[in-house]
């Protein structure tokens, strides 16, 4: 979070590669009447519900970004529903013979995802800078941001994964050069 994977993900799609978002997926496997939801009411209580019977995310949030097994515990829940997804858009974009495929995704090893790309390119970049850009981006204290960030993979843990890194702590062509060098 706050380290440029969409930034770099924008990228590869104005050069032509076709993205899956796991974070989009995850906003579609979380609708009303989905059975994720099911599964997260049936954890979480019908609070983490808004009044018209959606997922409200920032409440979600509030609660499992404050306890690292409450979101062991959604991530068990929902990331079964993303990999299906994901596999069947995979599956789409190898029948339509899309050339790159890009895979943007927080949280690549713990849960599977891993499994099903070629190569993985971690985007990295320090805390401080992370977490100023989340507070701009989702209007958050940087307390706040800091838990979200603490609450994913290390830096560390991310580039002992890869087979690229880049490190994202300046500006947005120095993000393009580096990735420019290493495709």
């Amino acid at each position: 979070m706050g380290s440029g994977k969409s930034t770099l993900s924008d990228y590869f799609a104005k050069k032509g590669a076709k993205v899956i978002d796991a974070d989009l997926i995850y906003r579609e496997v979380v609708h009303k009447g989905k059975p994720a939801l099911t599964e997260i009411v049936r954890v979480f209580g019908n609070e983490v519900l808004d009044g018209e019977g959606q997922l409200d995310r920032k409440k979600l949030a509030s609660i499992v970004f404050n306890d690292k097994v409450k979101l062991e515990v959604l991530n068990g829940l929902t990331h079964k529903y993303i990999i299906e997804e994901i596999i069947e858009e995979i599956k789409k974009a190898r029948e339509s013979h899309v050339e790159v495929l890009v895979i943007e995704c927080p949280i690549p090893i713990k849960h599977g995802f891993i499994d099903l790309v070629d190569e993985v390119y971690v985007v990295v970049a320090d805390e401080k800078v992370r977490a100023e850009r989340i507070m701009k981006r989702n209007n958050l204290s940087f307390d706040d941001a800091l838990k979200r960030i603490r609450s994913q993979m290390t830096n560390d843990e991310y580039i002992s994964i890869a087979d690229k890194v880049i490190r994202n702590e300046s500006d947005f062509d120095s993000l393009i050069a580096q990735l420019e060098g290493n495709i």
